[in-house]
C-alpha cells in the first residue's frame, strides 16, 4: 500500500503546510507497514526537510513549464509520478485544486479537510470536517485508490526523521488549457491559513485608519491579522484577509476576533480554531456564544492596554 504526498513550495522553498502532508502520510504509511514518497514541483529546498519528517524517498519534478501555477498541468505531472494508492495533499489553496483533478484522472476516490489519521486503511475511513466547519463526518473511501486533503493545523508539524534518497524527475508537461499573464505574490507577511495565532477584526474598528492597534497587537503576539467580510468589501482590508464562509477558512491555534459580531457566515471560516477569544463593547454580540473567552469592552482601550502588557511581559 504505497503513500505518496505531496509537498508543496511556493518559489522552490517548502510550506509548513509541506511538512504537516509528510507528517501525516508518515502517520499513515506506519499504519500501512510501508513508507513515504514526498513529490515536489521545481524546489530548491533540500530534500532534508522532508526526509525529517518521515519522507523515506523525494522525487523533484523538473519542468519549466511549471514554472507558474496551473492545477491541470500540475495534476498531470503528479499523476505521472505517484503510482500509489494513498496520495495526501496539504488543504492549501493551490493543492486542494490539484487534487480533485488528480482524483478524476486515476478514478480514485477524493476525501478532503481531514483532521486525523485514518481510522482504518482497508476501507479507508478517516474524520472530516463537514458544512462549512460547522460539524465532523467519518468519511469512508472505496476502489482503487483514495486522495486525502489534510487541513491544515489540524494534524500538526511532527518530526519523524528518517534517512532518505532523492530522485529527480524531468518531465515536459504540456499546459496548452491556462496561460498564466501574470504572478503577483504578498511578501512580508505570516501565510494566514498557515499562521498559529491570528488577530482579527471588524467593522467595530470604526475605519481603517485604527488598525494600526490591530497590527501592533498582531506583531508582538508573531501573529497573522484577518477581517471580516464587509470590512474587505468596503475596503478597509485586503480581500486576502477576508476569513469566512466566501474567504479563507483558517485553523489557528489562537483566534482574537476583535469588534466582530460574528455572523455565521464568518463562524464557518473560524469555527475550526483551538481557542477563540471575543473582544466587543455588545454584550450580545452574537461571537459570544462561541467563544472560548470573552471580554465585554471598549476595543480601542483593550487593545492598546492588553499589548502593552504583553510586551511587558515578553521583556
Amino acid at each position: 500500500m504505497a503513500v505518496f504526498v505531496y509537498a508543496e513550495n511556493i518559489n522552490g522553498v517548502y510550506k509548513k503546510a509541506a511538512f504537516e502532508a509528510v507528517s501525516y502520510a508518515k502517520a499513515v504509511a506506519d499504519k500501512a507497514g510501508d513508507t513515504v514518497t514526498a513529490i515536489s514541483v521545481n524546489p530548491t529546498d533540500s530534500s532534508d526537510l522532508l526526509y525529517k519528517y518521515g519522507a523515506s524517498n523525494v522525487i523533484n519534478i523538473k519542468d519549466e513549464g511549471l514554472k507558474n501555477f496551473s492545477a491541470k498541468a500540475f495534476a498531470q505531472a503528479v499523476s505521472e509520478v505517484a503510482d500509489g494508492n494513498i496520495i495526501v495533499f496539504p488543504h492549501t489553496t493551490d493543492a486542494s485544486s490539484i487534487a480533485p483533478m488528480l482524483a478524476v484522472m486515476k478514478n480514485y476516490s477524493l476525501i478532503t479537510n481531514a483532521l486525523e489519521a485514518p481510522e482504518s486503511l482497508s476501507p479507508f475511513q478517516v474524520k472530516r470536517r463537514a458544512f462549512s466547519g460547522k460539524g465532523f463526518m467519518h468519511a469512508k473511501a472505496e476502489g482503487n485508490g483514495v486522495i486525502v486533503t489534510v487541513s491544515q493545523n489540524a494534524f500538526g508539524v511532527k518530526e519523524n526523521a528518517v534517512s532518505g534518497s532523492e530522485e529527480v524527475k524531468n518531465l515536459s508537461v504540456a499546459n496548452e488549457d491556462t496561460k498564466v499573464i501574470s504572478h503577483e505574490q504578498s511578501s512580508g507577511k505570516l501565510d494566514l491559513k498557515e499562521a498559529e495565532v491570528v488577530v482579527s477584526a471588524g467593522r467595530g474598528m470604526k475605519g481603517p485608519e485604527n488598525w494600526g492597534m490591530i497590527e501592533d497587537l498582531a506583531n508582538v503576539l508573531g501573529a497573522a491579522t484577518a477581517c471580516s467580510k464587509p470590512v474587505s468589501d468596503i475596503g478597509w482590508r485586503p480581500h486576502t484577509e477576508h476569513v469566512g464562509q466566501t474567504g479563507k477558512a483558517i485553523s489557528p491555534n489562537l483566534y482574537i476576533a476583535v469588534g466582530i459580531s460574528g455572523a455565521i457566515q464568518h463562524l464557518a471560516g473560524v469555527n475550526s480554531s483551538k481557542t477563540i477569544v471575543v473582544i466587543n463593547s455588545d454584550p450580545e454580540a452574537p461571537f459570544f456564544k462561541s467563544a472560548d473567552y470573552g471580554v465585554v469592552g471598549d476595543a480601542f482601550q483593550i487593545i492598546p492596554a492588553l499589548t502593552e502588557k504583553i510586551k511587558a511581559i515578553k521583556g
